[in-house]
């Protein structure tokens, strides 16, 4: 499932985001989708009303490391 991540317009800002804490929107009813540390889909600006683009982001530690 892809997650929400929010305070992000484009996908360029969401890159100059790396070594912050990400502010995720958890998009399933069914169990939480970020599990700490790994790789995770993500939309923006808005997963519900405004999917403009898409990433892949990894969390290290907590932060966010890498944006493809």
């Amino acid at each position: 499932m892809t997650m929400g991540i929010y305070g992000f317009k484009t996908k360029k800002e969401l890159k100059t985001a790396i070594g912050t804490k990400p502010n995720f929107r958890e998009t399933s009813h069914f169990a939480p989708e970020y599990k700490g540390d790994g790789v995770y889909p993500v939309v923006g600006p808005d997963p519900y009303t405004a999917r403009n683009w898409f990433a892949q982001i990894t969390i290290t530690n907590g932060l966010i490391s890498k944006v493809k």
